[in-house]
């Protein structure tokens, strides 16, 4: 085994890693940035092939989904930001009116309905509940993730009601779950920095943790690629470690790059695709408690999220059907997301893998 995994990499702890990670063994936040700093990319990708096939066999998972993006006018001004009205060259908020019409027309089979966008100043928790209450007289088989932790820290706040109560709220209005959106990079001084208006780490995480605690999953990500350092990266999959410990509530985690394209960080240059995938393997090896490493393929490409498939992901997102404007505004390769489901079956296979099609929590449909 050691001498198939260590490639070029003798060292004693690349040894001491390559056995934990056999073993299943956690690996401690120093050994992480080891990986991060010295690892070399093949062995990386074999490490963490070991924990993909042991968390999920040769299966990689799809949805029929879609996304609804209520308003892209927002409270906050992030410096990476390209969705939102302050950078956008468009400006919108769509009425209960023109959302429903978007779930309508939506075919049969899809099964989830994502909705995330800006924190718009003028809206309350009451005002989004309405929103899940409608939708779900209209469609009551889908599944609604719905509004990030930045989105709901606002809108419950502004209605001056607890986290528990206000997820409550919208749980009887019909939230399933929520999405990972928000998280961005947990370290105070860069989070300061990049996103300085948006809700805090710690709130981010107690959100979470509240859904998670009332029965309502979520999926986590991290924002990568920017002003953040390796060990920045270990720290916040850290903090996301430690909670799933406590709540078992993260389906998925899915790392997101920063795109450089209209936004106040521009001049930043993007990291090359090998640090996507040296991202995406120490994720997986890392994270030995989420059990699905989601890559969003209209932010990387969908030939780069096959090449991730070698670096421990298992979960290729979904569909979408072009419903999605936040990455396109970014200037992402995919200006038009969408997947059929042939061609999503037919792109997993070439990467000799199984499909599975899933519902929101993962089970084989």
């Amino acid at each position: 085994m050691h001498s198939s995994l260590l490639a070029s990499d003798h060292s004693k702890e690349a040894l001491l890693i390559a056995d934990k990670v056999k073993s299943k063994i956690r690996l401690t936040s120093e050994e992480g940035l080891w990986l991060f700093e010295h690892g070399e990319l093949g062995w990386l990708g074999m490490l963490a092939e070991i924990v993909r096939q042991r968390n999920n066999g040769n299966n990689v998972f799809y949805i029929r989904n879609f996304h609804i993006e209520p308003t892209n006018v927002c409270v906050n001004k992030c410096r990476f930001c390209s969705f939102s009205h302050h950078f956008s060259k468009e400006q919108w908020e769509l009425s209960l009116d023109q959302i429903l019409e978007k779930v309508s027309s939506q075919p049969a089979g899809v099964t989830e309905l994502h909705i995330t966008g800006a924190v718009h100043p003028g809206r309350d928790l009451y005002y989004y509940g309405n929103i899940l209450k409608a939708i779900r007289k209209l469609r009551s088989e889908l599944h609604i993730k719905a509004y990030s932790a930045v989105e709901l820290d606002y809108m419950i706040t502004r209605s001056g009601v607890s986290f528990q109560e206000g997820l409550i709220y919208l749980k009887e209005c019909g939230l399933d779950s929520i999405p990972g959106g928000g998280a961005e990079i947990f370290d105070e001084t860069v989070r300061r920095d990049i996103a300085g208006m948006k809700s805090s780490s710690k709130t981010w995480l107690e959100i979470h943790e509240t859904a998670h605690q009332l029965d309502i999953s979520s999926n986590a990500t991290m924002l990568y690629g920017h002003l953040e350092t390796y060990a920045h990266r270990i720290d916040h999959m850290g903090r996301l470690r430690k909670l799933q410990d406590q709540t078992k509530g993260f389906n998925a985690f899915i790392p997101l790059k920063f795109k450089n394209w209209n936004n106040e960080m521009e001049q930043l240059q993007e990291v090359a695709i090998t640090e996507d995938m040296r991202n995406y393997a120490v994720s997986r090896i890392y994270l030995d408690n989420i059990p699905h490493l989601k890559a969003y393929w209209p932010a990387i490409g969908k030939q780069n999220a096959r090449l991730s498939l070698a670096f421990g992901v298992d979960d290729m997102d979904g569909t979408i059907n072009d419903s999605t404007k936040i990455y396109s505004l970014a200037g992402a390769e995919e200006q038009s997301p969408v997947f059929t489901v042939s061609e999503m079956q037919e792109f997993i296979m070439e990467a000799n893998r199984k499909p599975v099609e899933r519902d929101s929590l993962y089970n084989t449909l």
